[in-house]
């Protein structure tokens, strides 16, 4: 009986030595600048078993016992190979060099892979784009503009003419969750939609997904537009300053203890003002007015990081922006010994403020934590402070008034979430965690403050706080299924309460690739959303004015599914191509009633709105990236239908939403003609807004002119085309370089329509028939623009 036991023992050894696993994990980083990367490729030549580095750089990989060949890649990055006898549990952190591109000579050995291609990966309707590509396109003002580069993505489009907003397969500006370093931004414009508000020098990865979203991502139906912020060079100090006719930015980073603790701060701020003021003020002379108006922004981005150890990291990472624009008169008038003095200001002040403490924690080589506390805060505020005083030789007629109007929104948020990554196996990279938010919301109070002689005035109309909170958790599992198949399955559980009402949701999320060529693959993904909060928007006016308000006790969430089918493909390894189909649904939407707005103190704002709406939207998306090379860029299209339904709304009817454009193109084209000098193109073709405009005109009984509008939104606006050119002149210095752009805004100088409104056609005056007809208002003509840059 022994014997047996013992010989048992002996023919068991073996095997359970043979089937032994071991770790190799650590972090994948920049070797100049000591920056973790993103989305490393970690693979072994042998079974191409491989994973990816996670959001802070670290990556794992279990196998079993044996002797391997690892190759570490990124994009724009040479690879490197260790040859490594992984009999234990091993920490290993590389360095990876960047490389000098040559578009022109490929060298292949060994069957090489470099970083996934879009044909391997599991994610479905994601789009990252390189920093380096987004720098290199034309800009305005010299200002380099991370959400019109987005804007330029397939299924993507732009409000209107110079708007930074986003509208994802039909769905509205608050459907995107816009993430910087983790943290929800509410309004992402400065100018009035002009220009947005990242700073591209204090950005290091930037990622759109559209549809087959991962569960870890959840409050949005639309998009999620994931930015990172740098984290400072842990080497040496490094400048970045560029000059613009529209603002300026300085970036300054550097090691605070080399090699652990870094920064990274950068500021921008226009300089309109400047100009604003002595212009206008010279106007406001001509007229006999003292007076002036001016408009600024500033932005300020700063991080910090430090290293205790490769187990235990710690972030802070903040964000400031703030626009002011005000216009300011005075006046004074004499007569007969009778003076009257008078002033009036008027404007909009609003802005962002968003914070972040990261703590990771690597418990063991497969689990990792990354724990964060984040504040966010949104608000703008119009006001208009009028005075007037009277000093009469008739004491009797003297007097002071004062009138300060103020108008108040906004919303804030604080959150703490865990988020783990459990690396199990090289076919499963399981994340779940858990999170909670607590919002207050200002959704609209007006201050009246009256002063006068004898009487004071002073109230306060309009919604009170709201406080709700969400909870939320989610699970999912990015899983490989033999050579050909990857699937990312997970799901996400929320609830959300409001007063003593409380909304749950459970949303499944799916999303699968079969690669069944070489370079080819199918993709399929469906998602479930739920959005706790609504934006409320004048569509009729030029201004943030919208308003952020949350789901109540009569006011249902927005929810929405979205199914997708995709074909991608990768030619030569460098030529991106994919063929995307999409359906979604959504519902739980609300907008204004006829004739209702935000400045309407008339009751609460629940009882200005229309809820209940749904929305539908469907469409292709066609989509060419190159990334790498001299030649670089890409071309979009996209066919789409988007509706909205509202039951007292165009008699309950369908109707084409606002921005429901049929046709869509857009391409983006950079070629570097050596180190000195490179080229970029930007075209657009957008089918025009739908839009609502009247049908004729009549008098009514009362002798009022009145408008007779008919089906909504059923006129369409002139389509939208623009060619934008841009060239950068790059000269090398002891220290750093030099950038001279020059680009030039609408090259042929298009009149694209900002909105129309009906006039009347100039030659009916002179026959006295004042015969109606469409009139278009456009903004911008052609703009050349240059700017200077100092890289040190």
């Amino acid at each position: 009986m022994k014997k047996n036991q013992i010989l048992t023992l002996l023919m068991i050894f073996p095997l359970v030595l043979f089937s032994q696993k071991f770790t190799l994990n650590g972090y994948i980083s920049d070797i100049s600048s000591g920056e973790e990367l993103l989305g490393a490729s970690i693979y072994e030549t042998g079974n191409y078993k491989g994973t990816t580095s996670n959001t802070y750089g670290f990556y794992s990989i279990t196998l079993p016992k044996g002797e391997y060949t690892f190759v570490f890649s990124y994009i724009g990055y040479k690879s490197v190979t260790k040859k490594i006898i992984l009999d234990k549990n091993i920490d290993l952190n590389i360095s990876l060099e960047k490389t000098i591109e040559i578009d022109e000579v490929v060298v292949v050995k060994n069957k090489s892979k470099e970083a996934e291609k879009v044909h391997e990966t599991s994610k479905v309707s994601t789009i990252n784009i390189p920093i380096k590509q987004i720098e290199s396109l034309p800009n305005i003002g010299g200002e380099v503009d991370i959400l019109k580069a987005i804007q330029l993505l397939p299924g993507v489009q732009s409000g209107s003419e110079g708007s930074s907003g986003l509208y994802v397969r039909g769905g509205g500006p608050d459907q995107n969750l816009i993430l910087l370093d983790g943290v929800p931004v509410y309004n992402a414009s400065h100018l009035f939609g002009f220009i947005s508000v990242f700073n591209s020098n204090a950005i290091s990865n930037v990622e759109l997904i559209k549809g087959g979203f991962p569960a870890r991502f959840g409050g949005r139906l639309s998009s999620v537009v994931d930015i990172k912020m740098k984290e400072g060079n842990k080497k040496e100090f490094h400048g970045d300053i560029t000059i613009g006719l529209l603002a300026s930015r300085l970036t300054l980073e550097g090691p605070i203890i080399k090699d652990k603790t870094s920064f990274i701060v950068s500021a921008r701020r226009t300089y309109m003002d400047l100009l604003m003021r002595p212009a206008s003020a010279a106007a406001f002379k001509r007229q006999g007015i003292k007076g002036s108006s001016g408009y600024a922004f500033t932005d300020i981005n700063a991080k910090i990081n430090h290293k205790f150890s490769d187990k235990d990291r710690i972030f802070w990472s903040f964000y400031y922006g703030d626009d002011d624009f005000d216009i300011k008169t005075a006046q004074e008038l004499e007569h007969q010994g009778n003076k009257l003095s008078s002033s009036n200001k008027v404007g909009i002040k609003y802005g962002n403020i968003t914070s972040a403490i990261r703590y990771n924690h690597k418990f063991n080589p497969k689990l990792f934590l990354n724990t964060t506390a984040t504040f966010s805060r949104y608000s703008f505020n119009i006001f208009n402070t009028q005075k007037e005083q009277m000093v009469s030789t008739d004491t009797t007629q003297n007097y002071n008034s004062e009138v300060d109007f103020k108008y108040k929104s906004g919303v804030r948020d604080w959150s703490l979430k865990l988020d783990f990554d459990y690396l199990a196996h090289p076919n499963h990279y399981i994340k779940y965690g858990i999170n909670g938010i607590y919002h207050t919301f200002t959704p609209g109070v007006n201050t009246y403050k009256i002063v006068q002689e004898n009487s004071k005035i002073d109230t306060t109309i309009g919604a009170s706080l709201i406080n709700t909170g969400e909870i939320a958790a989610y699970i999912e599992d990015d899983l490989k299924i033999g050579s050909k198949i990857k699937i990312n399955i997970g799901g996400r559980a929320s609830i959300y309460y409001v007063g003593t009402k409380k909304y749950w949701s459970v949303e499944p999320r799916f999303a699968a690739n079969y690669k069944f060529l070489p370079a080819w693959s199918m993709k399929t993904s469906f998602a479930m959303m739920t959005q706790y909060l609504h934006l409320l928007t004048n569509s009729g006016i030029g201004l943030p004015t919208d308003l952020w308000v949350p789901p109540t006790e009569d006011i249902k969430p927005q929810r929405s599914w979205q199914a997708t089918f995709a074909i991608a493909h990768t030619l030569l390894k460098k030529y991106e191509f994919s063929v995307e189909g999409y359906y979604k649904q959504m519902d739980g939407l609300i907008t204004y009633k006829e004739g209702s707005s935000f400045f309407d103190g008339n009751g609460d704002w629940e009882n200005k709105i229309v809820s209940g709406g749904k929305g539908e939207s469907y469409g292709a998306e066609f989509f060419a990236h190159k990334k790498t090379g001299k030649f670089t860029g890409w071309l979009g299209y996209t066919l789409s239908w988007t509706t909205r339904q509202f039951e007292n709304v165009n008699n309950g009817e369908k109707y084409s939403y606002k921005y429901d454009r049929r046709h869509d193109i857009s391409v983006a084209l950079m070629y570097k003609l050596g180190p000195k000098i490179d080229f970029s193109g930007v075209w657009v073709y957008g089918t025009g807004n739908a839009v609502t405009v009247p049908e004729s005109t009549f008098v009514g009984t009362n002798g009022v002119i009145l408008n007779d509008y008919g089906v909504k939104n059923a006129t369409r606006m002139p389509a939208y085309h623009r060619l934008d050119l841009g060239i950068n002149f790059h000269k090398k210095m002891k220290r750093g370089k030099i950038i001279w752009n020059v680009s030039v805004y609408n090259v042929y100088n298009r009149k694209n329509p900002f909105y129309v409104y009906l006039g009347y056609k100039k030659e009916s005056f002179y026959t006295n028939s004042l015969e109606k007809s469409y009139k278009q208002v456009s903004l911008f003509p052609i703009l050349p623009s240059v700017s200077f840059r100092r890289k040190f």
